[in-house]
């Protein structure tokens, strides 16, 4: 899925304002101007529209979950992911919202994108395990579309 999606869908999901978002990168490291997050958030067809670039959409998970769940001083932070895969933003989002086995077949039912306990356990799994399962482009946007209706009613 396309970056800039996942940033449009977090930042309805939360009802985020604009000026909101390069603090949340910020919370992970990455400094960005508002310009920038303005051109991010732009449809593909409008003027200024820039695509979203890994490092940022990286930068981003890992401050959400700051965000939404706060440091954990105990420990360092954990290296900035250089590839963003469809399978990292649901494991980051996973964590930032804190939600369990349970609650994720939930949001898939709700979305009408039930999976079975082996089907969603393949998709957090590492991917030189044998039974990691690549997470499809319509698998996140359903459990984005799935996650918006459980927060926002």
């Amino acid at each position: 899925m396309i970056n800039n999606d996942v940033l449009r869908s977090v930042r309805y999901m939360l009802d985020l304002p604009d000026g909101r978002l390069p603090s949340i990168v910020a919370l992970a490291g990455l400094e960005v101007a508002p310009a920038d997050i303005d051109a991010f958030l732009k449809k593909d067809d409008e003027a200024c529209y820039r695509d979203c670039p890994d490092k940022v959409m990286a930068h981003f998970l890992d401050g959400l979950v700051l965000h939404l769940r706060g440091r954990d001083e105990s420990r360092p932070m954990p290296p900035v992911a250089k590839r963003v895969s469809n399978n990292l933003v649901l494991k980051k989002l996973r964590v930032a919202f804190e939600l369990r086995d349970d609650d994720l077949h939930a949001i898939l039912a709700a979305a009408g994108f039930p999976l079975s306990k082996s089907e969603l356990t393949a998709l957090f799994r590492k991917p030189e395990h044998p039974n990691y399962r690549p997470c499809g482009d319509q698998l996140l946007r359903h459990f984005l579309r799935g996650l918006t209706q459980r927060l926002r009613g």
